[in-house]
C-alpha cells in the first residue's frame, strides 16, 4: 500500500468516523443529561425514597407547537409536595383537527440546577401520543424531588420547581395542519 492510500484510507475512516458519530451525539446527549441533568433535564427511578418532612412548589407549564392542532395544559397549575414523597400530576390534551394527529413531548425542569433533584418515576414524554379527531385524554406524570436538594448549597434555596413539557408534531410525511 502506498502512502496515498493509506492516507485517502485514514481521511475516509475518519470521515465515516465523523458521520457515525454525528448520527449518535442525539441519544448520547440525551443519555448525558438524563444521567447528569445538565439543562434542568429530570434524572429517572422506579421509586421515591420517602418524605423527608420538608415541601417544596412544583408548577406545571404547557406548550405546543404551532404545528401541532392541540390544546395541551396541567389539570393544575401548582402543587406543593414532601420532598422525596412519590407525587403524580395530570396533564390533558385534545385535538382539535378532523382527523388523527400524533404528537410527542419533551420536557424540562427550571431552574436548571435542580433537574438532577426532579426524577421521573413515569412519564408520557418522549412517548407517541395519537389522538382522534375531537379525543381528549390525561396524561400522567409520577415524579419525587431528591432530599438531597436539601443539602446542596446550590439549590437549598429554591423554593419552586417548573415542570414544562412541550408537544410537537410527528412527522409522518402527512400534513398535521
Amino acid at each position: 500500500m502506498t502512502r496515498n492510500q493509506r492516507t485517502a484510507s485514514f481521511g475516509g475512516l475518519i470521515v465515516l468516523l465523523m458521520v457515525g458519530l454525528g448520527f449518535a451525539s442525539v441519544p448520547l446527549y440525551r443519555v448525558f443529561c438524563q444521567v447528569t441533568g445538565l439543562n434542568g433535564t429530570p434524572q429517572t427511578a422506579a421509586n421515591a425514597p420517602g418524605g423527608v418532612g420538608d415541601k417544596i412548589t412544583v408548577a406545571f407549564d404547557s406548550n405546543v407547537s404551532p404545528k401541532l392542532p392541540w390544546t395541551f395544559k396541567p389539570e393544575r397549575r401548582a402543587d406543593t409536595i414532601d420532598i422525596g414523597a412519590r407525587d403524580m400530576a395530570f396533564y390533558t390534551a385534545t385535538n382539535n383537527a378532523d382527523h388523527p394527529v400524533t404528537g410527542t413531548a419533551t420536557f424540562n425542569v427550571t431552574p436548571a440546577r435542580v433537574g438532577k433533584y426532579f426524577t421521573k418515576i413515569e412519564c408520557f414524554c418522549f412517548t407517541e401520543q395519537t389522538l382522534a379527531p375531537g379525543e381528549t385524554v390525561r396524561m400522567p406524570v409520577t415524579f419525587f424531588v431528591d432530599p438531597k436538594i436539601l443539602s446542596d448549597p446550590d439549590t437549598r434555596d429554591v423554593q419552586e420547581i417548573t415542570l414544562s413539557y412541550t408537544f410537537y408534531p410527528v412527522d409522518s410525511g402527512e400534513n398535521a395542519s
